[in-house]
């Protein structure tokens, strides 16, 4: 597996945890989205957010890519989406970091995200047979996302 790094530079392990996934098959625009809605929450009100999401009770707010979207209903609430795949590998990666924290002796109830980012993975490439000997190039992307968490000292 190729090394990497993150992209948080004043990592403190005695109050900070970290996770991380790599190459997931979801849209990098949406993922940036989903990120800078939980980014600054405590982690489980970020993980019911994104269970609201899931079973689209709640839309995430477009802000940079929002171009043709619909409105959702509330009270001017603006351009959304249920981006439900992408908040499902986000709410795993929030559990993820949330037990790498209970590992270290932090407590969960008291982890705020204080970093989380969305990155463009390598682009998987195909192509689709089409009629009369022609192809379709039919490309995925990829996406990486990384999450740090701090305890909250009272």
């Amino acid at each position: 597996m190729a090394k990497f790094s993150y992209s948080f530079q004043n990592f403190d392990p005695e109050r900070m945890a970290k996770a991380s996934r790599r190459d997931l098959r979801i849209s990098p625009k949406l993922s940036i989205e989903v990120c800078r809605e939980i980014k600054g929450m405590m982690v489980n009100d970020a993980i019911k957010l994104l269970d609201d999401v899931i079973a689209k009770k709640r839309p995430i707010h477009l802000r940079r890519f929002n171009d043709s979207q619909g409105h959702k209903r509330g009270d001017g609430f603006g351009p959304g989406r249920y981006p439900v795949k992408v908040a499902k590998e986000v709410r795993k990666l929030l559990l993820n970091v949330r037990n790498n924290a209970e590992q270290k002796g932090l407590d969960p109830d008291r982890l705020r995200i204080i970093h989380v980012a969305a990155h463009r993975g390598p682009v998987l490439r195909g192509y689709i047979p089409r009629a009369f000997g022609r192809a379709t190039q039919f490309n995925e992307q990829t996406t990486h996302i990384e999450i740090i968490v701090e305890e909250i000292r009272r």
